[in-house]
């Protein structure tokens, strides 16, 4: 158990997370908006997955302060539940096992990216127009 606040960050495309916690008593704040109050509901239950993994008793003695930004609302959940496994894990270091066997993607970031703009494909990355020679 780490003692102090405890920082760390999660990426997704171009979201990126950063997470901060410290003691306290349960709260969980993701841009200033309580995660009661996180719209989508399924983006919440996403974020939800890693606290609830953990359990009450680790996650009622602290709270968690996120700051996402850039990307899609579905690369922002990533990136933050992301950075909250991380934080997590350095706080109480026996979850690891746990959130490995229930989703590998809780520790470890997504590396796509999307594929660069060819040329005479009108916006797409791979089919170009067709050519006819008669």
């Amino acid at each position: 158990m780490k003692k102090g606040p405890i920082h760390t960050s999660g990426k997704r495309k171009t979201a990126i997370a950063r997470v901060t916690i410290k003691p306290g008593e349960g709260n969980v704040f993701i841009n200033s908006t309580h995660i009661k109050n996180y719209t989508p509901r399924m983006a919440r239950l996403r974020l939800e997955e890693p606290l609830i993994l953990a359990g009450k008793e680790i996650t009622t003695k602290i709270d968690i302060s996120i700051n996402v930004h850039g990307g899609g609302i579905s690369s922002q959940t990533d990136a933050a539940r992301l950075a909250i496994a991380r934080a997590l894990i350095q706080h109480t270091p026996k979850l690891k096992s746990t959130f490995l066997n229930y989703d590998r993607q809780l520790l470890v970031a997504d590396v796509r990216r999307k594929e660069a703009k060819k040329p005479n494909t009108q916006g797409s990355a791979r089919s170009k127009r067709q050519k006819s020679y008669r």
